[in-house]
């Protein structure tokens, strides 16, 4: 039962595994980012480009 409780709390003080989720959660913020600045970004290049074609 000790050798349980010390692999527990051994457990809990452990922080790798909490960096590691830090920076995928932080990756997939980026992410959102950028697929939002590509997603608005093309909507406002496609609305340039109508508009010069049909001033041409």
């Amino acid at each position: 039962m000790k050798n349980f409780i010390a692999q527990a709390a051994r457990f809990v003080r452990d922080e790798d595994g909490v960096s590691a989720i830090e920076y995928g959660l932080l990756a997939a913020l980026i992410a959102l980012v950028i697929i939002g600045s590509v997603t608005t970004l093309g909507s406002n290049l496609k609305l340039v480009f109508s508009d010069i074609a049909g001033s041409v």
